[in-house]
């Protein structure tokens, strides 16, 4: 059995492999989905399963409490220095409910816990929900820094992550 990586009333987020059936399911909508939108999508069948595997990756798929799979995403190494989170998407019928950015939150301190200070991704220019929330999450627009990118399609961001300061007890007085 999976242990969750985090667990509400509502949900579930567990580790998954990328080939899971339930994983799969969301696979093919996000294919559709980009398909739809761009004409063109990375093939989901081309990413290997072992890229997210512990300690260099993680994959999350998040469903009901004894339901469907709702959202899923992943982060893997890049470098020494850097994570890419891949595959981020959530089922039309679970958006705005902040399970993009709990998934993104929870990659991002695995990946911090296992060394990596950066995180880089791709999304596309017309998935206005995702930029936004990459950018209100501290994420910045950079180049393309997977080859032979279209710029008209992709954009890269970027963000640098760091451990919080833990705090002291006297810092937080008033004076």
């Amino acid at each position: 059995m999976w242990q969750p990586v985090w667990s509400s009333a509502a949900e579930d987020a567990h580790r998954r492999p990328l080939r899971q059936p339930d994983a799969r399911t969301l696979a093919q909508a996000l294919h559709q989905e980009q398909l739809a939108t761009y004409g063109t999508a990375d093939d989901p069948e081309a990413t290997e399963n072992a890229e997210f595997d512990a300690p260099n990756g993680l994959f999350l798929v998040v469903r009901l409490r004894d339901g469907p799979a709702l959202a899923w995403g992943g982060w893997r190494t890049l470098n020494t220095s850097a994570a890419e989170i891949k595959r981020m998407y959530v089922a039309p019928p679970a958006r705005g409910q902040g399970l993009g950015r709990r998934i993104l939150a929870a990659l991002e301190q695995d990946a911090l816990g296992r060394g990596r200070t950066e995180i880089l991704l791709e999304t596309g220019i017309r998935n206005v929900a995702a930029l936004g929330l990459y950018t209100a999450c501290g994420y910045k627009l950079i180049r393309s820094y997977v080859p032979g990118r279209n710029s008209e399609i992709n954009r890269a961001l970027r963000k640098v992550i760091r451990r919080q300061p833990a705090s002291h007890p006297h810092t937080n007085l008033l004076m």
